[in-house]
């Protein structure tokens, strides 16, 4: 099982404070639209290239009383400074981007969460979707941090010492097809069927077997996957069962948690991996920027 990622801030707090403590999600998709507009028309920063066409990209939403570590970089290519735009109290964190070639590479990506999940480490943040460019900093502040001033804030406090950790573990392929071979007669009689047959005189067959082995394994995804949720519930404010992305999925949680807890979740994922040794193969990610629990 790998641990915690290690991941150094990129922000240092002048006053962390308590905070307010709620579980509701924040539905940002109406700031997010707003943040996905293009500059219109060519705009020449004096540290970018000559002529170069640049934007303001945003990567989320923090408490303004924080410092940012120095050198902290972004995306693009080079990738330029990550700059704070401050209003009341709160701020959005930004770096200049060139608006005439797309963004989208996997530098890209990496460099978008990396902040973010560096940042949730130390503030709360609120996480904007990969991609969201708006003119220049006045646009920052126009088009987001004032509109959405209430709620982000609210928001914030909502988030104030948490973070997001995901539990994603799947199952070992030949230890999962043996359970469901012991459990189930029928999957067994099934494949002793076809055992040696050619594949064109048993395609029905072998359907049906599939049919009766994804079945099962859901089957069990869902018991797992009750089983974990139910045990970290004393331990997290949130959880969120993610939808299975491969057939062999055993489970796949985002949880929302207190900081302070992040040992006592890798206990607990470490409990797991003890009980399901040989039969999951489990990961914990997290500290990470809350995701799951900012609707977009």
């Amino acid at each position: 099982m790998s641990g915690s990622t290690d991941k150094r801030g990129a922000v240092r707090s002048d006053n962390p404070g308590s905070g307010t403590r709620g579980t509701t999600q924040h539905d940002t998709a109406r700031a997010e639209r707003a943040a996905t507009a293009r500059p219109k028309g060519p705009r020449s920063k004096e540290h970018g290239a000559p002529g170069s066409v640049t934007g303001t990209y945003v990567y989320g939403i923090i408490p303004s009383d924080v410092e940012l570590t120095p050198g902290t970089r972004g995306v693009g290519d080079p990738p330029n400074v990550v700059e704070l735009v401050r209003h009341k109290e709160i701020a959005a964190l930004v770096s200049d981007v060139s608006t005439d070639r797309p963004l989208g590479r996997p530098d890209d990506l990496m460099a978008h969460e990396h902040l973010l999940d560096a940042t949730a480490t130390q503030v709360p943040v609120l996480p904007l979707r990969f991609g969201a460019v708006v003119t220049d900093a006045q646009a920052v502040v126009d088009e987001l941090l004032a509109p959405y001033y209430d709620e982000f804030l609210a928001t914030l406090n909502e988030l104030e010492g948490r973070a997001e950790y995901v539990v994603k573990g799947r199952y070992v392929e030949r230890a999962i097809l043996r359970e469901v071979l012991d459990e189930d007669p029928e999957i067994a009689r099934l494949r002793e069927a076809i055992h040696g047959r050619p594949e064109e005189a048993t395609w029905d067959t072998r359907m049906r077997l599939g049919e009766l082995i994804n079945t099962s394994i859901a089957a069990k995804r869902e018991a797992d996957t009750d089983a974990l949720v139910e045990a970290f519930d004393p331990l997290c404010v949130s959880a969120i069962v993610r939808e299975p992305t491969h057939e062999r999925d055993a489970v796949h949680v985002a949880l929302l948690a207190d900081t302070d807890r992040g040992r006592e979740i890798e206990e607990a994922v470490d409990e797991f991996g003890t009980r399901w040794a040989g039969r999951v193969e489990l990961r914990l990610l997290g500290p990470l920027a809350p995701y799951d629990f900012v609707k977009t």
